[in-house]
């Protein structure tokens, strides 16, 4: 029997972390532009010097908003790319929904397997990417 055949396996990626310099200007752009909600938080909500900020990103998926020095060891430096998948016809909404909100797209890139995106940035410079199926083999 192989090593493979004895693997765990894992069910997907459950957290991603951005580290963001001010928790309360993040938290109200991914509420606003994503409709993510905070959750887990303690009672004194989020402040600027929030360490985490934990966010809801679709059905099991949790966008970590940390706090940029406020753990040691665990910054990173520069700008992250995160992707968030959406159906194929909702991507004429989100172009429309980014335009009203003032954000603009950087770029519109349609993928070898079909798969549409539209790119853009948060307030802390990282880019975000909603695309469509037909981005990989697998999406």
């Amino acid at each position: 029997m192989s090593e493979a055949t004895n693997r765990p396996q894992v069910n997907g990626i459950l957290e991603t972390s951005l580290y963001v310099a001010r928790p309360t200007q993040s938290v109200e752009f991914y509420r606003r532009v994503f409709g993510f909600e905070t959750i887990d938080l303690d009672q004194n909500g989020v402040t600027d010097e929030t360490r985490l900020c934990p966010m809801r990103a679709g059905d099991r998926s949790v966008l970590l908003l940390f706090k940029k020095d406020g753990t040691a060891d665990t910054n990173a430096t520069g700008a992250i790319h995160v992707a968030f998948g959406i159906s194929r016809s909702e991507l004429p909404a989100w172009e429309a929904w980014l335009s009203r909100q003032g954000i603009a797209i950087e770029l519109r890139k349609t993928w070898k397997y079909g798969g549409e995106a539209l790119y853009f940035r948060d307030p802390d410079g990282h880019l975000l990417e909603v695309v469509t199926p037909g981005v990989w083999s697998i999406y």
